[in-house]
């Protein structure tokens, strides 16, 4: 598939300059470019590479002189991150499902499957599904019973969607990624260590061998429209109540979402993230690698972990978290500092008391 460099411009919002009718087919980094892609050299230091590589057009900074670099034509962004953003949805042909439904796959008759879609080798879905128009689904994907899934899903190979799970419309799912596992829930007859432990800050008081006793799973997972879940990813369903994704959320791989947790509008989570039962998180929240939170806790919105950090308790909109047990960034940052300054203050100490002649307090 080629554009011409006017419609790429079209898509990006972008300045043409040059041969508007010039065809590309790709895009690279400007030292590996080729003469059919567009290279992109949205900075001054990108320049010296477009002198190793064969492209004739490229996206560039502003203000560059793109016939002195040897190019044929050449589009400016104000935002070249976010011109990224379209021109890989320009450039992305998506994966290779074809049409229509694979003799192999195992479709309940009592299964509505909208126009147009594309369902795989090995697909296997359950009783009463309902599934949006367009869909494109890949090999070895399971839903189960009384699921609905909205209009234009991507759903890539080996996706596992539990029972009565309701998606909106525009879902993408990356591969193996479960949606709608059991939660942790279980229970001891008595009051648990942990229970002990965690009014107690500390003291478990008398130890009880007991086993675990599971509370089953009755809620469902809700996903509003617009979500893309990475690959590996689990969302639990609640235990009662639904656990609830807003619109426009992306979750990243290896992410674990637990039974009850409700996420926001357009929260961004990145790898490794970990959200404990029953915490409910404000719109527009963004966690860093490895960050998480515990459970039955309130995030606001607008609230940013750096990562690895770890919410231990209630957060208010707007915070931007760091550490473990999280703080403010501004008060981490202050305690890191103090915390290497340490040494040398005990050093400064020991000097201190050597030349006085004190003793040094037993420890």
């Amino acid at each position: 598939m080629s554009h011409t460099i006017a419609e790429i411009a079209a898509a990006l919002g972008a300045q043409v300059f040059g041969a508007a009718d010039l065809l590309i087919t790709g895009a690279a980094e400007p030292s590996m470019a080729g003469p059919d892609d567009i290279a992109l050299a949205m900075q001054p230091e990108y320049a010296d590479g477009l002198a190793q590589g064969r492209a004739r057009a490229a996206i560039l900074w502003e203000g560059a002189d793109w016939q002195a670099l040897g190019l044929e034509a050449a589009l400016v962004v104000q935002r070249p991150r976010y011109a990224m953003a379209h021109l890989t949805a320009l450039l992305d042909p998506g994966p290779r499902i074809a049409p229509g439904i694979h003799p192999s796959s195992v479709i309940d008759p009592s299964a509505v499957i909208g126009p147009d879609a594309a369902i795989g080798p090995l697909v296997v879905i359950g009783a009463d599904v309902r599934i949006g128009a367009r869909a494109r689904i890949a090999s070895h994907v399971s839903i189960g019973e009384n699921s609905q899934i909205g209009d234009d899903a991507l759903i890539m190979a080996g996706v596992r969607i539990g029972h009565a799970v309701v998606i909106g419309d525009r879902f993408i799912a990356q591969p193996a990624a479960v949606l709608g596992a059991d939660g942790l829930s279980f229970v001891t007859p008595q009051t648990s260590g942990v229970e002990r432990a965690r009014k107690s800050l500390g003291d478990q008081g008398e130890i009880l061998h007991q086993s675990w006793t599971r509370i089953h799973s009755l809620g469902s997972v809700v996903i509003g429209d617009d979500v893309e879940v990475g690959a590996n990813s689990c969302i639990d369903r609640g235990t009662i109540r639904d656990t609830r994704i807003g619109s426009g959320c992306k979750i990243d791989n290896l992410v674990h979402l637990a039974h009850n947790v409700v996420l926001g509008r357009d929260c961004l989570l990145a790898a490794q993230t970990g959200i404990a039962g029953s915490t409910t998180v404000g719109d527009r929240c963004i966690f860093g690698g490895q960050s998480g939170a515990v459970d039955n806790i309130s995030i606001g919105d607008d609230v940013i972990c750096t990562g690895a950090t770890k919410l231990l308790s209630n957060v208010p909109s707007g915070r931007v978290m760091m550490g473990y047990p999280a703080v403010r960034m501004d008060q981490h940052v202050e305690m890191y500092k103090a915390a290497r300054r340490l040494p040398r203050l005990m050093r400064d100490m020991a000097a201190a008391r050597k030349d006085s002649g004190s003793k040094p307090e037993a420890e």
